[in-house]
């Protein structure tokens, strides 16, 4: 049988993995039930990545890595994207996913003109997103948990814009029929969300900026998680 295979493209912080677990637990347990194995590969750590044809579907998690550093296992995972991509493999890049499907595609990736998007936002569907099996059930604005620096500049030709908010205006799109990105945190809970905007506070402060404005940006984001699940849906509806 074929699996659904999380690629895990990084860690959390240690005290946050040892309360809560890392990136690929967090995926795991926002699919749900799915009615094939899941097994999760190491790409960061250097584990290889599954042939396509052993895919049922795969999830690239998010990292705390930049693409734009060009690591050889971030290489190598976008050379495989385009594989899955050519094979109808269903996909779906989370963050640092969405961006390596966004430049494996054709797009560009860099550093935000506005710096860094953190907290929980308000997210819109564009009229194709609200049609889009990923988002279905999905309110056409949503809450979602965001944190990153870069971001998908430019999106890959051909490819069909889903979701944008006032910060960010390529926050979910897709490739082909099966290959999603998303750079918001569906996997995330209201609880991952407050240590990563602590984080984010205590650099500010370190630097001497003002982090007032991200004290209060936390909240529940029930729509976005269903990314995840309808996820897990269109994979099973593939098996």
């Amino acid at each position: 049988m074929k699996s659904l295979y999380i690629i895990k493209a990084g860690s959390t912080f240690a005290t946050e993995a040892r309360r809560q677990g890392d990136f690929e637990n967090w995926v795991e347990r926002g699919l749900g039930d799915v009615p094939c194995p899941i097994v999760v590969v190491n790409a960061e750590g250097g584990e290889p990545l599954p042939a396509p044809e052993m895919c049922a579907g795969a999830v690239v998690t998010g990292s705390h890595a930049m693409v734009t550093d060009n690591l050889p296992w971030s290489v190598a995972i976008e050379r495989w994207i385009m594989e899955l991509v050519a094979a109808r493999v269903p996909f779906l890049g989370i963050c640092y996913g969405h961006q390596l499907l966004g430049r494996a595609a054709g797009g560009e990736v860099g550093y935000h003109p506005r710096g860094r998007e953190v907290g929980t936002v308000f997210i819109e569907l564009t009229p194709e997103g609200v049609l889009d099996p990923l988002f279905d059930g999905i309110s056409v604005r949503f809450a979602a948990h965001v944190t990153h620096a870069q971001s998908v500049l430019r999106l890959p030709p051909e490819s069909v814009h889903l979701a944008f908010n006032g910060f960010e205006p390529n926050h979910a799109f897709r490739v082909g029929e099966s290959a999603w990105g998303v750079q918001f945190h569906p996997e995330y809970t209201r609880e991952i969300m407050q240590t990563y905007v602590r984080d984010e506070i205590a650099d500010l402060e370190a630097a001497g900026e003002d982090a007032g404005a991200l004290r209060e940006v936390v909240s529940d984001a029930p729509f976005a998680g269903r990314v995840l699940t309808n996820f897990a849906s269109f994979v099973a509806r593939r098996l």
